[in-house]
């Protein structure tokens, strides 16, 4: 039984997707670059220097202009789905620790 083979110059001839990280990179000559949810609750976690709600993370986050959700329902719970992921990958190189139910402080 014989097999056809793929014309060898259509196959060469197939444009390359361009690289995903390099079309969603920030260029390097903007001053101020947007922050993920998760630097912005590291950073506002920093400045309170206190334990804090997600919820109050989202609030303060946005009135300080570090991060404001692009239009989703429930930003707390992804910012909590988030800090309990990096909680459990890094383990001990995590940015949060847990203080109690629902309450997060920089480790």
């Amino acid at each position: 039984m014989a097999r056809k083979i793929k014309n060898r110059s259509q196959a060469a001839t197939k444009t390359a997707k361009p690289n995903k990280s390099e079309a969603t990179k920030p260029a390097s000559n903007d001053k101020k670059a947007k922050l993920s949810a998760l630097d912005a609750a590291a950073r506002v976690l920093s400045e309170a220097k206190q334990a804090m709600s997600c919820a109050e993370l989202i609030e303060a986050m946005a009135a300080k202009g570090y991060w404001k959700s692009p239009g989703g329902k429930t930003p707390e719970a992804t910012l909590y789905s988030g800090i309990l992921r990096e909680l459990q990958t890094k383990k001990d190189q995590a940015r949060f620790r847990k203080t109690e139910r629902g309450r997060f402080a920089l480790a």
